[in-house]
């Protein structure tokens, strides 16, 4: 549009080149908001494009009415310019998810096209004195390289914007996965029969309390075979859930219960002593002795050993089972 106005000079068809130039540009602003509104806000619009059309042909209609000499023009386009940068770099500002450098770029194209505003208006009012007319003059005619400065401003602000977008998608799609690897982790950890931590948790487990150190319990189920033979896996998974369910109830909840394998169960307690591991496992055999009122097999025998500070897990699991079967064979 400005390369067929000079070279049309004198403009026979400036009722048109002008309402048009205004329209080309105020498309390009328009667009430009939209895009920064929906980057700072993902999947929302700002104008839609029934809204962008009828701006675009209303503000042709009144260039076309309105403005009818350079001067006037430029007053007209450069104040809607500031005024729609300016309002978007405010909005880009108070968004935390927003590019800073894009709306930098919008304060630094805003600001410019104020300056622009004043200029014309000082043209078009016709200072009484040269030297404002001249210093006018003078910023108009250096205002198109300011303005391929600021705008080339606005290129690097926007690319700035995507790849931050990108990158922020990137970020929450890891953490996402990160999450949905967690779950699958814990469900993996996790026994489903008895909702205990399975034997897959016990790494993780001992990082944990290895520093410390940790009282390690050892249990096995008296005879669950021979139930299981007897009476069929239906009871024999009643008798696991029930003696899963009081051995929680049994220990503190900050106590890691796992059921080891088969009839097999283990519980590491973190900061538990002998006569407070003894304590608990009396607990449980009065849980126990309530659960076989009810014609379910729990009785069961315990093995405990003590993992010391940076001591070795393995060692102490072996341990506590091999303390498990001389309790067992005590009793046989």
């Amino acid at each position: 549009m400005t390369l067929l106005y000079w070279y049309f000079q004198p403009v026979p068809v400036w009722p048109v080149f002008g309402p048009l130039y205004l329209a080309s540009k105020m498309a390009f602003v328009l667009l430009l908001v939209q895009g920064s509104w929906t980057m700072t806000r993902p999947g929302a619009r700002l104008l839609s494009n029934a809204v962008i059309t009828g701006g675009l042909i209303g503000y042709f209609v009144a260039g076309l009415v309105f403005l009818t000499g350079i001067n006037q023009l430029g007053v007209g386009l450069h104040i809607s310019l500031s005024a729609i940068f300016l309002a978007c770099a405010v909005a880009m500002f108070a968004s935390p998810s927003a590019s800073r450098w894009l709306a930098v770029a919008l304060v630094v194209r805003g600001t410019l096209a104020l300056g622009e505003a004043f200029a014309y208006y000082l043209q078009l009012a016709r200072p009484e004195t040269d030297a404002m007319r001249a210093t006018a003059g003078a910023f108009l005619s250096a205002s198109s390289s300011f303005d391929a400065g600021a705008e080339w401003l606005l290129v690097l602000g926007s690319l700035l914007a995507v790849s931050e977008r990108g990158q922020n998608e990137l970020q929450q799609a890891n953490r996402e996965l990160q999450a949905a690897q967690e779950g699958l982790r814990l469900v993996a950890d996790r026994d489903p029969l008895t909702t205990l931590a399975n034997r897959r948790a016990l790494p993780g487990i001992f990082r944990t309390v290895q520093p410390h150190g940790a009282m390690l319990l050892f249990f096995d189920l008296n005879g669950f075979k021979q139930f299981n033979d007897r009476h069929g896996h239906a009871a024999g998974d009643e008798c696991l859930k029930a003696f899963a369910s009081a051995l929680r109830d049994s220990f503190r909840p900050d106590d890691n219960v796992l059921r080891y394998g088969g009839d097999e169960f283990l519980v590491v307690a973190p900061g538990l002593d002998s006569a407070g591991a003894r304590a608990r496992v009396e607990a449980l055999s009065l849980r126990v002795g309530l659960v076989q009122q009810q014609n379910i097999a729990c009785g069961f025998s315990v093995g405990m050993a003590e993992l010391a500070p940076d001591g070795n897990p393995d060692a102490a699991v072996q341990a506590a089972d091999h303390n498990m079967y001389l309790a067992k064979g005590a009793q046989e």
